[in-house]
C-alpha cells in the first residue's frame, strides 16, 4: 500500500506543476491588469519593481475617465443589445437545424452533406470573409448594428449545430416516439419536449456564443464603422493611438467590460461543461 501511495503521489507531480502553471498564466495577467487600472500614469515606470508593486493610492480616476472617453453607458447598450439578440436567436436557430440534421443524418444522404457544409464553415477564416462582408451588408442596407448580429448567427453557426447534433445522439428517441403515439407533431415534440432537455446545451451555446460576440472587435469595426454607433471593445480602441497606449484608461475600460460578461458566465457555469462535454459525443 505504501508503494502504491508513493506511485501516486510521484505521478501527480507533473500534474501539480502544470497546474500551478496554468493558474500562473491566468492570475499574473489578471492582477497586472486590475495594479494597472488603479495606478496613475506617474507610477507607471520602466523598471519591473515599480510595475509589479501596487498602486500607492487606491483610485477610481481612471475609471470614470474611461467611461467618459469611451461613452460607456452607449457603448455598454450596444454592446448588450447585440449580444443578447445574438444569443436568443443562436439557441432558437440553430438548435433547430441541430435538431433536424441531427435525427435526419442517419436517413437521408441530403441532411449528412448539409450537416459536413455547416461545420466547414469553422475552417474559413474571417480574413477572407471580411472585405466580401463589407461590401454586401453595405449594398443591402445592413450595414450597421443589424448586419453585425446577422454575421455573428452564421459565424457561430458551424459550431453550436456541431454541439446541438452530438447532443442530441445522447436522447433517446424513444421519447419522441411517444410524443407522437400521444398525437404530437413535430414541432410539438421539438418545443415540449426535446427544446426543455437541451438546455444543458443552451447554457453552453449561450455563454460560448456570448464570449465571442462580447469581445470581438473585427466585425463591428468593418460593418458598424461610420455609423456613429460603437460596441465596447470598438470603443476601446480610442486608446492606442499611433504615438502610444494609455494602459491605465485601457485597463480600467477593460476591466469594466469584463464584469457584466463574468456575471454571465457565473449563472451558466453549472451547465456549461456538462453541455460541451456531451455535445462532443459523436
Amino acid at each position: 500500500m505504501k508503494q502504491k501511495n508513493r506511485v501516486a503521489a510521484t505521478t501527480n507531480w507533473p500534474l501539480t506543476i502544470l497546474l500551478i502553471v496554468g493558474c500562473l498564466t491566468v492570475i499574473f495577467p489578471l492582477y497586472m491588469t486590475i495594479i494597472i487600472a488603479f495606478k496613475k500614469p506617474s507610477e507607471m515606470t520602466n523598471d519591473i519593481a515599480g510595475l509589479l508593486s501596487l498602486p500607492k493610492t487606491w483610485s477610481l480616476e481612471n475609471f470614470a475617465e474611461a467611461m467618459r472617453v469611451t461613452d460607456f453607458w452607449h457603448s455598454l447598450g450596444y454592446s448588450v443589445m447585440i449580444t443578447i439578440v445574438t444569443v436568443v436567436l443562436a439557441i432558437l436557430i440553430h438548435s433547430l437545424a441541430g435538431y433536424a440534421i441531427g435525427r435526419s443524418m442517419a436517413k437521408s444522404r441530403f441532411y449528412k452533406v448539409s450537416y459536413l457544409y455547416i461545420v466547414s464553415g469553422m475552417f474559413v477564416p474571417f480574413a477572407i470573409l471580411m472585405m466580401p462582408l463589407v461590401k454586401q451588408t453595405a449594398q443591402m442596407g445592413v450595414d450597421n448594428w443589424f448586419g453585425v448580429i446577422l454575421c455573428y448567427l452564421v459565424f457561430y453557426m458551424p459550431m453550436n449545430v456541431m454541439l446541438y447534433t452530438g447532443y442530441l445522439k445522447n436522447i433517446p428517441i424513444a421519447l419522441e416516439e411517444a410524443a407522437f403515439v400521444d398525437g404530437a407533431t413535430t414541432w410539438q415534440t421539438y418545443w415540449k419536449v426535446i427544446f426543455p432537455i437541451m438546455s444543458p446545451m443552451h447554457a453552453t451555446v449561450a455563454v460560448l456564443t456570448a464570449l465571442g460576440t462580447w469581445n470581438d472587435v473585427m466585425t463591428p469595426l468593418v460593418i458598424m464603422s461610420g455609423t456613429g454607433a460603437n460596441t465596447l471593445p470598438l470603443a476601446q480602441l480610442t486608446f492606442q493611438t499611433q504615438f502610444g497606449t494609455n494602459y491605465n484608461l485601457a485597463f480600467a475600460s477593460y476591466l469594466l467590460a469584463l464584469l457584466p460578461i463574468l456575471v454571465f458566465y457565473l449563472i451558466c457555469q453549472k451547465q456549461i461543461i456538462n453541455g460541451v462535454v456531451n455535445g462532443a459525443v459523436k
